[in-house]
């Protein structure tokens, strides 16, 4: 069979309506990494360097939002080369390393990017990142997250932290902007 002749795939995600509309003007989405990007073990070599494992659903999910125009970036408490050289790989190039007060440093991304709070998504899961979650347009967070950020948050992933979390919440944003199914169907092919 051709992929002429294959039928087009039909989405299978369903997401919140109220979800959806809150994502829909979100240009920036802004990632903490430990405990997000990671599964918030922190790993030490013999040698001390630190050890971060990446989840590749996330990875990819990253990639997709930058196809779809949607900037990724990442302000993060700690810094590490890991870090750094998987931020690399996925063209991740708004960055903040080694700060603990996130809101200068996002607030930083936003001049630069020409947008503001209302143009932002965020996810984190503890109080360091409350100040973005408490201001971006749309917060989330993944289970396990303190409690106190689970209260401000508007969604709570159904996939964990390092496994799938953050790919979960860029479906939801290429949902909201009308290019998931493209996407789905271009990579089908």
């Amino acid at each position: 069979m051709s992929t002429d002749e294959l039928p087009p795939l039909r989405p299978v995600l369903g997401i919140d309506p109220e979800l959806l509309l809150k994502a829909q003007a979100v240009r920036v989405v802004f990632f903490d990494v430990d405990g997000v990007l990671t599964d918030g073990g922190l790993y030490f070599s013999e040698a001390g360097e630190t050890l971060k494992r990446f989840h590749t659903l996330d990875g990819h999910g990253i990639k997709l939002l930058q196809r779809a125009g949607i900037t990724p970036a990442v302000v993060s408490g700690r810094d590490s080369l890991a870090l750094r050289t998987r931020l690399s790989a996925l063209g991740v190039t708004h960055t903040r390393f080694g700060t603990e007060d996130k809101r200068p440093a996002a607030e930083a991304i936003l001049a630069e990017l020409g947008l503001t709070w209302a143009d932002a998504a965020a996810i984190g899961d503890d109080w360091p990142d409350l100040p973005m979650l408490r201001r971006a347009a749309l917060s989330v967070c993944p289970p396990g997250a303190h409690p106190e950020v689970l209260a401000v948050c508007d969604h709570v992933t159904t996939r964990l932290p390092g496994s799938g979390a953050v790919r979960e919440l860029c479906d939801l944003l290429l949902v909201a902007n009308g290019v998931y199914a493209r996407l789905l169907e271009e990579a089908a092919r």
